[in-house]
């Protein structure tokens, strides 16, 4: 071998035969050089290629928290939802105990969630999985309610109406009985006994006005006379069709002939003088099932003690 070369033997396992091979330095060099090159594109590559791995791997785990964050903000979500729900229902149950319905089944509480940290595997798969049936339950909740509140509207709607109805059954009863003055006059003789002026029951009282004053209806009714009657001179019968009959006398004319259905203040006839009158006024008689009450309690609204035996007590008058 030579300074400029390399002499290389090769000896085979077996046999006699040496190989030479004569490599010289430059080639020999270049051949190294091309190894180590080799060598260092290959570990270039591979360290490359590890690089886009672990990049891959930081993208699918920035997706996965990412994924993982949405997964809790639609549990937060459907915590917030079953809350309104429960709202709901209890708004639902006080309706159905007004309407008088069973309460409905309570909503399933809120589970408790972890508000940090990182779920992958298994158990992101089962959170999924949690979700979704909560999500499911919800929106069969949210379903019930909505089919509930159609059937609360009806009969909310039918109460109401059997409520505007029983209160128009107890107006048409107000409206019945009476309870104003028919002149807006004084008291000038009273319900009893009386000398002047002669002694007898008076079985009404006598409201002075002047002589043409408009009379008033007591209440809604059927005029079932109207004209003259004896010492009641000309007077008016009004029938409340609920016990209750009306009388109105010594009047100068009547407006109303009789079959007339008249609203409480409903003009009716006027003031006068006629029959044993001394004078203007209208005597105001109020019989009940056929006997003479004292009309004063009457004057101003229905007596307290009436109103007490009508239906819902204390009602407007």
């Amino acid at each position: 071998m030579t300074d400029n070369a390399f002499l290389i033997k090769i000896i085979p396992p077996e046999g006699y035969n040496v190989y030479r091979l004569h490599v010289s330095r430059t080639l020999a060099v270049a051949v190294l050089f091309a190894l180590v090159a080799f060598v260092g594109a290959a570990l270039g590559f591979h360290a490359w290629q590890l690089h886009l791995a672990e990049d891959d791997v930081q993208a699918l785990q920035a997706i996965t928290v990412s994924q993982h964050e949405k997964l809790q903000a639609i549990d937060r979500q459907a915590d917030s939802l079953a809350g309104e729900l429960r709202d709901i229902q209890r708004q639902d149950n006080e309706i159905r105990r007004l309407l008088g319905v069973h309460a409905a089944p309570a909503l399933p509480a809120a589970p408790v969630h972890p508000t940090h940290g990182f779920v992958s595997g298994a158990h992101a798969t089962t959170t999924v999985a949690q979700v979704q049936d909560r999500l499911a339950r919800l929106v069969h909740a949210s379903e019930q309610r909505l089919s509930d509140s159609s059937t609360f509207e009806r009969l909310t709607h039918r109460v109401l109406d059997l409520r505007r109805l029983a209160q128009l059954a107890r107006e048409r009863m107000l409206a019945s009985l009476p309870s104003l003055n028919p002149d807006g006059g004084t008291i000038t003789a009273g319900f009893g006994w009386r000398v002047n002026p002669w002694p007898e029951f008076h079985q009404g009282v006598d409201l002075a006005a002047d002589y043409g004053t408009p009379v008033h209806a007591a209440a809604d009714g059927v005029v079932r006379s109207a004209g003259w009657d004896g010492g009641f001179g000309i007077k008016i019968d009004i029938d409340h069709e609920n016990g209750y009959r009306t009388w109105y006398a010594h009047l100068s004319r009547v407006a109303v002939a009789p079959g007339t259905h008249v609203r409480k203040g409903d003009t009716i006839g006027f003031v006068g003088a006629t029959g044993e009158a001394t004078g203007p006024h209208v005597h105001f008689q109020i019989m009940l099932n056929g006997r003479p009450i004292d009309p004063v309690p009457y004057l101003n609204g229905v007596p307290a003690k009436v109103l007490a035996t009508l239906p819902g007590a204390g009602g407007v008058q």
